[in-house]
């Protein structure tokens, strides 16, 4: 297999799982984590790897037997040099679009964990040759494996509520860096974990879901343990729910070996005993007031190219220190109200390319309004 994003959360632990369960690699890529990289070549003996701009000490410790792919193509280049028939796609952001189109191009099995993808290219996208890697996703997938999505009411997606669910709504907005990154449940990448805090994280499941199994009846719960990851109600009446302790081995190893992960514990067993009563909350607008947003993108799904840019622009301005947190969500609300209309002619990749690039634009000038309203705003606090 080939693996995308190795060095990061989902990318290290589908090592472990490779390993666990005896996939060999072929290739893996990485961002600029050299150092553990480097590890992970020693370790797991790939023919191939790919590095966007390599350092010359990287590149001279590097094993003479291992082809280096590098720059602008480089990774395009190493997918189809290689022979294997799956690809995990672990990369973060609107970046993993292009890796996702040429696997599936490629007629190769994509598992998928880079859920800028769907959110932005949903409907270009075929599904049948993926494999998604997200829980929420893969207990859908358990749970509607003996069923048919015509008998299916509503899909539900398990949410855990993030680093700031016990504060009070006019608390929230104004949170640090180190509280917000504070998931209580997962141990995940920065972005993603900011995300959660806010429900964005929410929003680009729901839009998952709506591509992956062809349904806009969406809805989620916030359950603290996470270990419901998604429930289904069926037309009879019946509520189905998958539980698993919560940790991401389980549908990775179910991507990377479907035969086998079934007969094998890739994850510690869920002990109902020890676990705590279990309890469904609605998602409250007040504590996260994008939520709100579910149904407009539900209507329009297409908004998740602007949807993504405005999140990733807004999100790296918080922690950069630009902005509040709470302001992620003006950045958001705007961008989507700018450009709603635009969403619903997109036809081809070229018009997601495009529009992205517009939004971003957008989405930083509305940063930029925010950077000085703020800026007035925690002075005349402080004075």
């Amino acid at each position: 297999m080939v693996i995308l994003g190795s060095t990061g959360s989902i990318g290290t632990q589908a090592l472990e799982v490779a390993q666990l369960l005896g996939v060999r690699l072929e290739a893996l890529s990485a961002g600029r984590n050299e150092e553990l990289l480097l590890q992970q070549i020693h370790a797991h003996k790939p023919q191939k790897v790919f590095l966007p701009q390599p350092s010359r000490a990287f590149m001279q410790a590097l094993p003479k037997e291992v082809v280096l792919f590098q720059g602008t193509h480089g990774l395009e280049e190493m997918l189809g040099a290689c022979c294997s028939h799956l690809v995990l796609n672990a990369l973060s952001g609107f970046a993993g679009l292009q890796p996702t189109l040429s696997t599936l191009q490629q007629g190769k099995t994509l598992a998928l964990a880079n859920k800028e993808s769907l959110v932005v290219a949903g409907w270009l996208l075929p599904t049948q040759n993926m494999i998604p890697i997200d829980s929420e996703h893969f207990g859908l997938w358990s749970l509607l494996k003996q069923r048919s999505i015509s008998e299916v009411q509503t899909l539900y997606l398990g949410a855990s509520g993030g680093a700031l669910r016990d504060l009070d709504p006019e608390q929230i907005p104004h949170q640090s860096l180190e509280k917000v990154l504070k998931h209580p449940n997962w141990s995940m990448g920065m972005h993603i974990t900011i995300n959660a805090a806010n429900m964005l994280n929410k929003l680009f499941e729901v839009l998952e879901t709506r591509w992956l199994f062809g349904i806009s009846a969406i809805d989620a719960y916030i359950e603290r343990t996470s270990s419901v990851h998604a429930l289904v109600r069926f037309k009879d009446q019946s509520l189905h729910a998958q539980l698993a302790t919560p940790d991401m081995k389980l549908p990775i190893a179910h991507a990377l070996a479907p035969k086998l992960a079934p007969k094998l514990a890739s994850i510690a067993p869920l002990d109902l005993c020890a676990l705590p009563p279990l309890r469904f909350e609605p998602i409250d607008t007040r504590k996260y007031p994008l939520w709100a947003l579910k149904d407009t993108l539900l209507e329009n799904p297409k908004l998740g190219v602007v949807l993504n840019a405005s999140a990733e622009a807004a999100c790296q301005a918080f922690i950069e220190g630009k902005i509040a947190f709470g302001q992620i969500v003006q950045v958001v609300e705007q961008s989507l109200a700018r450009f709603e209309s635009a969403c619903r002619g997109l036809s081809h990749l070229e018009d997601i390319y495009h529009l992205d690039a517009q939004a971003r634009v957008f989405a930083k000038n509305v940063l930029k309004t925010l950077d000085f309203v703020s800026h007035l705003y925690y002075n005349n606090d402080t004075n």
